[in-house]
Parts: C-alpha cells; sequence; structure tokens
C-alpha cells in the first residue's frame, strides 16, 4: 500500500536485505548448468537460456533464409512470437522480452510512480534502481556525497521503500554510474537490457543489447508487458588495424559522430565487426557504445571475443563468460549477413579527435583544433578539463591518464587548467585509490569528484566564470549541448578521450597537440609527452570498496512507500483525460522551435533534477531553452489571448486553465539526446496534445507516445516554413486513425488564410490504442 510516513527503512533492515559479500553472487549465482542468465537466485522474474536463445535464433533464421547480423540474433532471439512475428527492418514493430530493466534515479522516480499507478504488485522481471544523477559536484566526492543525502533524502528514501516494496534492488547513491554498475554487474553477451537513460547502450562493450528507453516503457516490461521496438536497421562498422599510441576507443565514435551526425544512426543499431575489434579492450567498446546515443542509434553492440571473457572473469563472472564460450556461435554475427550500411574505419590511421563545440558530431582531429578554434573565434584557452562519466571511468581510462599526469609531475608541472575526476563507480573509485591513480591526478592538480553523473548532466555547481562568460571546457563526456554541463551558454565544451582532457588540461590550451608539440619543465627544459599507457584490468582484482547495494525483502507487505502530498519534490499521477472521439480543433501554436531541440531544451537537467518526481513542479522548465522563431529568444513567447509575453510554461499554464490546447511545431531531430520521458509528460500535462516537426529522434517519439501525445511529422518538411507563431491548427482524420494513414493537417492564419498540409505518423495499431485511452498506462489498466 501506498502511505505518508516519516521513517525510513532502517540501516540495519536494509543491510539484511542483501546478504554481506553478496555483491558478485547476487549476478553470477544464477549461472547454473541449465545456462540460464538472466536473472539471480535472490531476484524475482523470468529468465532465458542461451538454448532458449539459440533455438528463437534457429528459428527466424529458417523463416527469413539468410545470414543474421549479431544485434538481429539478439534482438529476434527475444521475440515474444519467434514463429509468426513479421520481421522486416525499419517497418515492422517487434514484440519483445527483455531480460532486465535498469533505472537511474532521475527516471525512476517518474518510472516507479507509474508502476505504482498501474496497481500491479511486484514487477516482474529483475529490475534495478541506481542512484547517480542527484549528486551535484561542488567540493568534492566525499563532501558532495554527504550533501547529496542530506538534500535528496526525501527521494532517496522513496526509492529505495518503493524498490523493497516492488521487488526492485537499489544501489544507493555513492555506489557508482548506473552504466558501469550494469556493465561491472548485470552485462553479459546475448542479454537484452532496457534502461531509463539514454546511454544504457554502454553495456554493448560486453556483447548485450541494451537500449535507452522512458520510464513508461521500462513500466510495461515490468508489468510482464512485451515492449514494441520498431525493428531497427543495422549499420556495420567494420574495424581493422589496431589502436596504438594516442589514438583511445574514444576517437572510433568520435570519428562515426562525424561521419554520421547526430541522427544519422536513427532507427538502426550500430554493430562492430572486423579484425580491428581484438584491439580494442571491453571497456573501451562500452565507450564506443554508449556514445552511440549521440548519433541516435537504437544501440552498438560488439561481438564476444576474449577481451570481453577476460573482463568477465576479472569482476568475478568466469561462469558466465564459460557459458558464452560454449554458445559463442549465437554470438558473433553469421558469415555473410549483410548491413544495411557499412562504414570502414582503419584503427591504424586513425588519429585522436576532439568533437565540439555545441554538438557531438563537429568531429576535427586534435592536431587540427587549435587553428579551427582560431579561426571561428573560440576561446584557446582551457579553463577545466573533465575525466570521467560513464562514457570514460574505467580502470584503463583511469590508468592512461594517470600515466600523463605522472610525467608531468616528474617535471615539475601540474595542469594549468582546473581538472576534476569522476570515477564511474565505487569499485572503480576503491582500486584507483588503491593502485595510486587517485594520488597522482590529485597530486598533477585534480579534484576527485563523487561516483555519480556530476558535471556530465550539468550537476556542477561552477564557480569560476560568471553566466555568459566565454570559455573552452573540455570533458571525456559523451554530450556537449549548449548550456548542458554548467548551465552557461557560453561554454564551449568539447569531447574527447581522457587522455586528450588531461594533456589539454597540462597545457592549458586547446592550440596543443600532444603527438608533435613541446611542454616546457619547471626548470625549463623543452619535453613531449610520451603515449599514454594503461593496464586494461588491475593485475590484483578490483576492490570493490564500501557494499552499496540493497535487496529488495522476500516479503514486503509492510513496506510502506513515502509520498506526502505537501512534498515539492514527489507527487503520485492522475491519469491523463481520454480522447474525445473528435478530431483536435484549433490548437494554438505555443511555439515554433528554431533549430536544434534536445531533450535538454525541453525539459532541462542541472538543478531542475530535483523536480523529477513532481510532475507539476518540473513543469515549470518546459521549453525553456528553445528558441523562438518570431524573437530568436529563449523562454520568451506570445500569450494570443492577452498579447502579453511570458515564459512558456507560464503562457501553456494559462492556455491550460481557459480550455486552449496548444501544439509545438519544431525542426529537424526534435527531442534527441537524453531519455527523459519529462520532455513528454511536461507538455501533455501543461495541455498540449501534439508536436509537429520536420523528423523525431526515436526515444522522444516514443515518449510521447506514451503519454497520449500527437507526434506527427511534416510529409513535405519545407511546409515547416508555412506555419506562422501565432496560427491555430486542427488535426483532422482521427475517426480513422490507423497505421500508415496520414493525417490532414489545417492551417488557420492570423490574415483569414488557410493552408492544408498532409502529416504523417508511425503510429501503430497498439500505439492508436494509447492515444484513444489517453496514455500507454491508461490502456495498460483497460487490459486488467
Amino acid at each position: 500500500m501506498i502511505r505518508n510516513f516519516k521513517a525510513p527503512l532502517s540501516s540495519s533492515m536494509m543491510m539484511n536485505m542483501f546478504p554481506k559479500g553478496a555483491r558478485r553472487l547476487h549476478v553470477s549465482a544464477a549461472f547454473n548448468a541449465k545456462a540460464k542468465v538472466a536473472m539471480s537466485r535472490f531476484e524475482p522474474g523470468t529468465s532465458i537460456s542461451y538454448e532458449k536463445l539459440h533455438e528463437n535464433i534457429d528459428i527466424v533464421r529458417k523463416r527469413l533464409n539468410r545470414p543474421l547480423t549479431l544485434s538481429e540474433k539478439i534482438v529476434y532471439g527475444h521475440l515474444d512470437d519467434p514463429m509468426g512475428q513479421d520481421i522486416a527492418r525499419g517497418r515492422t514493430y517487434l514484440r519483445l522480452r527483455p531480460d532486465r530493466v535498469a533505472m537511474q534515479d532521475a527516471t525512476a522516480q517518474m518510472a516507479m510512480l507509474q508502476f505504482i499507478s498501474s496497481g500491479l504488485p511486484k514487477v516482474a522481471v529483475p529490475s534495478t534502481i541506481h542512484c547517480d544523477h542527484l549528486i551535484e559536484a561542488q567540493i568534492g566526492g566525499v563532501e558532495d556525497l554527504k550533501r547529496a543525502k542530506e538534500v535528496n533524502q526525501e527521494v532517496y528514501n522513496f526509492l529505495a521503500t518503493a524498490g523493497a516494496k516492488y521487488g526492485v534492488g537499489f544501489w544507493k547513491p555513492g555506489s557508482g554510474i548506473i552504466h558501469q554498475i550494469i556493465l561491472e554487474n548485470y552485462a553479459y553477451p546475448g542479454v537484452l537490457l532496457i534502461g531509463t537513460d539514454s546511454h544504457t547502450p554502454n553495456g554493448g562493450g560486453l556483447g548485450s543489447i541494451c537500449i535507452g528507453v522512458g520510464g513508461a516503457d521500462a513500466v510495461d516490461v515490468m508489468a510482464g508487458i512485451p515492449w514494441e521496438l520498431k525493428c531497427p536497421n543495422v549499420i556495420g562498422v567494420k574495424l581493422t588495424g589496431s589502436l596504438s599510441g594516442w589514438t583511445s576507443p574514444k576517437d572510433v565514435i568520435l570519428k562515426v559522430a562525424g561521419i554520421l551526425t547526430v541522427k544519422g544512426g536513427t532507427g538502426a543499431i550500430v554493430e562492430y565487426h572486423g579484425p580491428g575489434v581484438d584491439s580494442i579492450s571491453c571497456t573501451g567498446m562500452a565507450t564506443i557504445c554508449n556514445m552511440g546515443a549521440e548519433i541516435g542509434a537504437t544501440t552498438s553492440v560488439f561481438p564476444y571475443n576474449h577481451r570481453m571473457k577476460t573482463y568477465l572473469n576479472k569482476t568475478g563472472r568466469a561462469d558466465i563468460a564459460a557459458l558464452a564460450d560454449k554458445h559463442k556461435d549465437d554470438l558473433v554475427p553469421d558469415k555473410g549477413c549483410k548491413y544495411d550500411q557499412v562504414i570502414e574505419i582503419n584503427l591504424s590511421e586513425l588519429k585522436p579527435h576532439i568533437n565540439g563545440p555545441f554538438t557531438p558530431d563537429l568531429a576535427h582531429p586534435v592536431s587540427e583544433i587549435g587553428a579551427v578554434a582560431e579561426k571561428n573565434g573560440w576561446p584557446l584557452e582551457v579553463k577545466v578539463g573533465l575525466i570521467g562519466s560513464c562514457t570514460n571511468s574505467s580502470y584503463e581510462d583511469m590508468g592512461r591518464a594517470a600515466s600523463l599526469a605522472k610525467q608531468a609531475l616528474d617535471k615539475g608541472l601540474k595542469c594549468k587548467a582546473a581538472f576534476t575526476v569522476t570515477p564511474g563507480s565505487e569499485q572503480i573509485r576503491a582500486t584507483i585509490e588503491r593502485d595510486g591513480f587517485s594520488k597522482i591526478l590529485r597530486d598533477v592538480g585534480g579534484v576527485v569528484l563523487a561516483n555519480a553523473c556530476g558535471p556530465c548532466i550539468g550537476q556542477w555547481d561552477r564557480k569560476d566564470v560568471k553566466k555568459g562568460e566565454k570559455n573552452t571546457i573540455v570533458t571525456s563526456y559523451n554530450r556537449n549541448f549548449t548550456s548542458r554541463n554548467d548551465a552557461n551558454p557560453a561554454t564551449h565544451a568539447f569531447v574527447t578521450s581522457p587522455e586528450i582532457v588531461t594533456a589539454l588540461a597540462i597545457a592549458g590550451t586547446l592550440k596543443f597537440d600532444p603527438e608533435t608539440d613541446y611542454l616546457t619543465a619547471a626548470n625549463g627544459e623543452k619535453f613531449k609527452l610520451e603515449p599514454p599507457n594503461g593496464d586494461e584490468l588491475p593485475a590484483r582484482d578490483f576492490d570493490p570498496g564500501q557494499d552499496t547495494y540493497q535487496h529488495p525483502p522476500a516479503e514486503s507487505g509492510s513496506v510502506m512507500v513515502d509520498v506526502s502530498p505537501t512534498s515539492t519534490r514527489l507527487q503520485l499521477l492522475e491519469p491523463f483525460d481520454k480522447w474525445n472521439g473528435k478530431d483536435l480543433e484549433d490548437l494554438q501554436v505555443l511555439i515554433k522551435v528554431k533549430g536544434k531541440c534536445t531533450t535538454d531544451h525541453i525539459s532541462a537537467a542541472g538543478p531542475w533534477l530535483k523536480f523529477r518526481g513532481h510532475l507539476d513542479n518540473i513543469s515549470n522548465n518546459m521549453l525553456i531553452g528553445a528558441i523562438n522563431i518570431e524573437n530568436d529568444a529563449v523562454n520568451k513567447i506570445k500569450n494570443r489571448l492577452t498579447g502579453e509575453y511570458g515564459g512558456v510554461p507560464d503562457v501553456a499554464r494559462h492556455y491550460k486553465a481557459n480550455g486552449l490546447s496548444w501544439v509545438v511545431v519544431g525542426d529537424d531531430n526534435y527531442g534527441e539526446g537524453s531519455s527523459r520521458e519529462h520532455a513528454a509528460l511536461e507538455p501533455r500535462h501543461l495541455g498540449g496534445r501534439v508536436i509537429l516537426v520536420k523528423s523525431f529522434a526515436r526515444i522522444h517519439e516514443t515518449n510521447l507516445k506514451k503519454q497520449g501525445m500527437l507526434p506527427l511529422t511534416f510529409a513535405d518538411p519545407t511546409d515547416y516554413d508555412k506555419i506562422r507563431p501565432d496560427d491555430k491548427i486542427s488535426i483532422t482524420g482521427l475517426a480513422t486513425f490507423a497505421p500508415g494513414k496520414p493525417l490532414k493537417g489545417v492551417v488557420k492564419h492570423g490574415d483569414g488564410s488557410q493552408d492544408i498540409i498532409t502529416l504523417n505518423h508511425t503510429f501503430n495499431e497498439n500505439q492508436v490504442e494509447w492515444f484513444h485511452a489517453g496514455s500507454a498506462l491508461n490502456r495498460m489498466k483497460e487490459l486488467q
């Protein structure tokens, strides 16, 4: 039952929920002789065996009568009905049975609130919550973690008790970033995992199909409902040669991003293959898959090989590695399989890259960035270098960065730029502390932050520059949209490898190529940095550090979940209204968005993260970062009822209060970036009905459908230009709304003239039912 209560779970109760010393056992103990590989003996849910995976693959291969790519094997191997499922890349919707669900704390709040609303007693598949998003970087790891636990006590308590109540594992604050925890504990070759974060594909480095989704998708899977995914196309990236010197795995995805752009992977899985794969460590492969989110890819994956086996062995999962060896044919692509597009990269010729600013697909060789920055008027001085994050915080990453820091220290140098280090997990933090890397990185001027997302997602209380001050930072992160890291739109953020970040932080300028340029030692001597080096994995076992996992109790009837009606952080959900059976008439254009509009523009992170569990409060950030085409301003639109200008959420609330539904008009790849479903929930909550754009990013389009919105695209993209900021738009044809059947838009201009335009959609039959019911959650309740 859901009740208001004051006392959190006692520490003794939390400790008793999970056996001491079982940190890895809860993963690997499940891998018995029958090869059941998706659940632990401590967790609820169903499991899938490698035998079952093979059986499904065999059925589909015979049906399609062709060789299969690796991603097809894993995806089709998890079909709910492999015998009857219609399979056509890029066209049909697949009904899948994922093995498990993972949620980070910022998105888990809404996901768990939705699961609570479903009325179901327990999750149907193994699921976990990971506390990584709500820890702000201010001083250093210890202090920041302590403060976060105090500030976010209400939210952490809700997540801990909801997890205990409904059978969801809970990784406490300080445990690390969700994707690193998954790689260390839950990913394995052949698993299908969904996560409520766009960088869930990180697990592809361990041969997994790991896909980022919105919270409503997670609720479907936790409820035991088949999960729908549009059958992905498959982009093959053939790797030849081998990595060496200053070139790192990060450079592979930086290069791919430059080729495919931020939308080139949309609707596709990127599958790496070829002889060059074996030169990349398992965690390096994870880095590449992680940042595949920045090209819009559904996910990315590498074939099973000895590097993955070594990682599994080192992380206490030798039994899984043995099973993977036995079933290796199902964990690599078939010979002769066909890709929809093939990119070839010679790793021996690949040079270090740095991408940015303001977009992760603006790729430059490091050797050229200084000249490019000078030409474009980008600040050359590097103010801050930041390494770590879910993308680059492995033992190998930290070791290679430390090898450069040690060279600088030996020459009497420290970083000219400020320098921060974010360990990816408690296991990584404890191990690099034990092995001396942390001391070296601190000695060179670094500040070791908490095991959390931190500045990568805007959780950074930055003090060295004022808002609006033009400056440059370099990071080993994955995303660098305007204002993302520090809420300063004038910050020029560049993404690159940890090694290059460290070198540029030491040099203090973008105009430094470590392969050719010299530094000046404390004694005046000129010297070059030697290429970085670092062990793939520690010589000794990993140090697990502090125990940070809470397992749900077998009996949870007495567990109460805390949602206070007066809370500003949490709010139980009310169902959205059903469709009234009529066309949507005279929707007011709320805002016509100009240019790039990511989920950061639609629902900003940073200080707003504290409201992720309270739909009404978080809605006060709706579209405050989007550029209004009418005046090139952000968060300043004209209220057509009053004639006055106001903030986007304020005007939307006024329209809703006066019974006026509205529409947002946008450009290409609308909603790229994070998986946050708040970017779909907020428009629905504030009275929006339609998002009309040239094209959508995959996750955001699905999230909008889940919440009963109509995500529509212009059949003719030039029709975007016909829409005026003061227009009203009617959507007609909804009485016969069906898959593959376009709708009509009647655009009514202020001068009395009209334009009639054709509007496309990608709804399937089930998704049409979501719209009719008012949301996917409403539809789920109808079917109970």
